[in-house]
């Protein structure tokens, strides 16, 4: 290992220990926040968005050594000092997001990450990585200017009441009058918001980075962007329709969320059922989640917030494990169409269990967590008298389970064709 890893070795764990604390207070507190001023905030949401970034962030970092291995060459040796501080930069905005209690704050951190996020999707150099980074910037920088775009329409909506500072676009500011704001002002700006923060986060029909992005980038980058950075901005996302749903009529805000998570998980379905590069495959079940979150979110039932909490924790896991699973496996070990691979068990062991378990996590295979959230957030659907998108979703969900299902089957599990010769590679392993 390099100087520069040890380095980031010894940092890591103390980053990670204080924001895992930081969050622990938070949660313990209950729903009362630990904290609530005009630029931090301290609540047990925030702790779980929080202890989730950091557990993937600190896996990132120890597991970095493992990727920048496999890359050789004098050139490969001088990059790892700035890999791991852009991986650093990335890792400490994404700890920051969770706490910030002002809109114009938490837009400010997510838009430092697109940068540095940017650099370390196209980090191995190759054609199709800085063609997915290239594209990553562009569209999240897109969709970042539409979101100011709605937080200076709401900013406007706030100077009318005269507050004329940025303290105004706090969360707690925005409650607090919400039932003053003009309706069609504040209609206006958070549309523009979510829709562009709906980039950033991976939304269908929004989303064409994302694949691209996921599957090119290395893998400890990877999770991070799936399992940290989109639930992240989707937190931000959540605070503004809780702030302002007075202001916009709950149902109203509630829509938003429902619409752009449906949308999402029926995009997604297809893809699962395709046979495609394990990275890519997660690509798409990210889209898929995010989707589920988002119509947990926009149900906003007790029981929903619950599975919207377990599908958080429970889905950073599973992405995590099977982006770290697929690292080791070069690229004639991939499923590609018309070449689904089978027989992964048989060749690799230890990366095959890990996509096996990845896999079935993510697919809500009992006992998967993701099993238990799903049927909270459906059931809490239900409850507040979306019977019908629930019974969607249900479906849904029930096709992108047995897309898994048959990729972890087929891909993991299944013997290996009949008479096929292993390239050298394989037999070496």
């Amino acid at each position: 290992m390099t100087d520069a890893g040890r380095l980031a070795r010894w940092a890591a764990l103390p980053v990670a220990a204080g924001a895992l604390a930081l969050a622990a207070l938070a949660v313990a507190h209950g729903s009362r926040p630990l904290y609530d001023g005009s630029w931090l905030l301290l609540d047990d949401t925030g702790g779980l968005f929080l202890a989730v970034s950091a557990m993937v962030g600190l896996a990132g970092v120890l597991l970095s050594p493992a990727y920048l291995r496999g890359r050789e060459g004098a050139h490969a040796r001088g990059s790892e000092a700035w890999y791991y501080g852009v991986l650093f930069a990335f890792w400490l905005a994404l700890l920051a997001v969770p706490l910030c209690a002002n809109l114009a704050l938490a837009w400010l951190i997510i838009d430092a990450t697109t940068a540095s996020s940017a650099l370390l999707v196209a980090f191995s150099g190759r054609r199709e990585a800085l063609e997915a980074g290239w594209k990553y910037l562009i569209l999240t920088a897109l969709g970042l200017s539409l979101a100011l775009l709605g937080i200076i329409v709401i900013g406007i909506a706030q100077a009318l009441i005269h507050h004329h500072d940025l303290s105004a676009l706090s969360f707690g500011a925005l409650r607090r009058d919400a039932d003053l704001l003009p309706h069609g002002t504040i209609l206006a700006g958070f549309v523009l918001l979510i829709a562009g923060l709906a980039v950033k986060i991976g939304w269908a029909p929004v989303h064409n980075w994302l694949p691209d992005a996921h599957s090119e980038a290395p893998a400890p980058v990877s999770a991070l962007l799936s399992a940290a950075l989109l639930p992240t901005v989707t937190l931000v996302a959540w605070r503004v329709k809780d702030a302002l749903a007075p202001a916009l009529g709950a149902r109203t805000a509630a829509t938003v969320f429902i619409a752009f998570g449906v949308a999402s998980i029926l995009i997604a379905i297809p893809f699962l059922w395709r046979t495609m590069p394990w990275k890519r495959l997660l690509a798409y079940s990210t889209l898929e989640h995010m989707g589920i979150i988002a119509v947990g979110i926009g149900f906003g039932s007790r029981l929903a917030l619950t599975g919207v909490a377990i599908h958080v924790a429970g889905h950073a896991f599973g992405k995590a494990l099977g982006f770290y699973s697929a690292m080791p496996l070069g690229p004639d070990e991939q499923p590609t169409p018309g070449h689904p691979r089978p027989g992964l068990l048989a060749r690799r062991r230890l990366p095959a269990i890990g996509m096996g378990i990845s896999l079935g996590t993510l697919a809500g295979l009992p006992p998967s967590p993701l099993f238990v959230s799903e049927l909270l957030i459906v059931l809490g659907g239900i409850a507040t008298g979306h019977a019908a998108v629930s019974i969607v979703v249900a479906a849904a969900l029930a096709l992108g389970f047995l897309g898994l299902l048959h990729a972890m089957l087929e891909g993991v599990v299944g013997d290996d064709a009949p008479g096929r010769v292993l390239p050298a590679a394989e037999v070496a392993s």
